[in-house]
């Protein structure tokens, strides 16, 4: 990928993480963190949302990493 590429990635990502922070009233990196230790969600019809929610996060992540490797 290219600079740009992950870049808008990046701002991509981010729109989707405030939708899903602004839906369950947690940041995604909390949100994440619980996620990873198993915690399951109050109501199972979140369940999509969150493997979706993990999902945008760990790709953040990844394109975080990617863009520092990048610029270095």
């Amino acid at each position: 990928m290219v600079l740009q590429e992950i870049i808008d990635d990046i701002h991509a990502l981010k729109e989707d993480l405030e939708s899903y922070e602004r839906k369950y009233g947690v940041l995604s990196e909390t949100f994440y963190e619980s996620y990873i230790n198993g915690e399951a969600p109050e109501d199972e019809n979140w369940v999509l949302d969150w493997s979706d929610w993990a999902g945008a996060y760990k790709i953040w992540l990844r394109r975080q990493e990617q863009y520092r490797e990048t610029i270095s």
